[in-house]
């Protein structure tokens, strides 16, 4: 069902105009906004950077191997899927690769910046798109699964946009969340990223579990490259903010980007052996709405 923002109002209209209020979100450059005031840009994020991002994401390692972690707890841990929603799809690499794994599955990618949402509808013709601020959903009980990769730590209240997605779930379903860890890799890249922090295991467990999930699936990621990380997050500490170079860590060379696939490539197998690997750059997590 839909959720009006302004009334409260639940519907299962196909109009986004609540029948009880009769109140219509904006569209903006042909997307329907939730939240219009954010929707060029807010917060220091800049939504130039999605056009650089489209580029990189096809061929550098992380990317791709997200992707295929991504794409295999789906399968495992969310079978047939009738409906997904990706919160913060940005460019729409991510659910372009679930689309293409579920094609009977309606997607929804929404995203804060209306830039980004462009270029997703190019990727992903076949979904729907719109635009809204996570920590107010427009949506209740309509998902299967919900989806939000490398998004949550850039929202000061995440405690709110995780109790947001269980309403937006419908009865046993799931939540996949991708998340950076370890607090010590802190640097001007999460700086530049707006992150907001860094997650532990034990805190990310805290506030989903609070949310009122169970947890089905928790493990670190990115774990081989733990000390190349470190190392270049140590380096970029000595950096001002001005001189910092927010591409590097993802236009590397082929070479090297090749080997670091192969790595995590290899992390991906042990994962889905049953292997939790207790440290890593990323935190996967699949959880069961209760």
């Amino acid at each position: 069902m839909k959720r009006c923002l302004s009334c409260e109002h639940a519907h299962e209209s196909a109009d986004t105009t609540c029948p009880a209020c009769g109140h219509t979100p904006r569209c903006i450059d042909g997307v329907v906004t939730y939240a219009p005031d954010h929707a060029l840009g807010a917060d220091g994020f800049k939504p130039e950077y999605f056009s650089h991002l489209s580029k990189l994401e096809p061929a550098n390692f992380w990317f791709r191997a997200r992707n295929r972690l991504i794409l295999w707890a789906m399968k495992k841990y969310c079978v047939q899927p009738h409906s997904f929603l990706e919160i913060g799809c940005g460019t729409g690499y991510v659910l372009s690769a679930i689309v293409q794994q579920n094609p009977d599955t309606v997607a929804t990618g929404s995203e804060l910046f209306v830039d980004g949402l462009n270029i997703a509808a190019q990727r992903v013709p076949s979904a729907t798109f719109v635009q809204m601020d996570a920590r107010s959903i427009p949506y209740v009980e309509e998902f299967d699964v919900v989806g939000a990769f490398d998004v949550i730590e850039h929202i000061k209240d995440d405690e709110l946009v995780l109790a947001q997605i269980y309403q937006a779930l419908g009865d046993s379903g799931r939540l996949i969340l991708t998340v950076p860890q370890h607090k010590r890799l802190w640097s001007q890249a999460d700086v530049y990223a707006c992150h907001q922090r860094r997650y532990s295991a034990k805190e990310l467990h805290r506030k989903v579990r609070a949310a009122g999930f169970k947890i089905e699936r928790t493990t670190s990621f990115v774990t081989t490259l733990m000390p190349a990380m470190f190392a270049s997050r140590q380096f970029g500490k000595k950096q001002s903010a001005d001189r910092f170079d927010s591409t590097k860590e993802l236009d590397i060379p082929s070479w090297l980007n090749s080997i670091f696939y192969l790595m995590l490539s290899f992390e991906i197998v042990l994962i889905r052996l049953g292997v939790n690997f207790p440290i890593g750059g990323t935190r996967l997590l699949v959880a069961r709405k209760q």
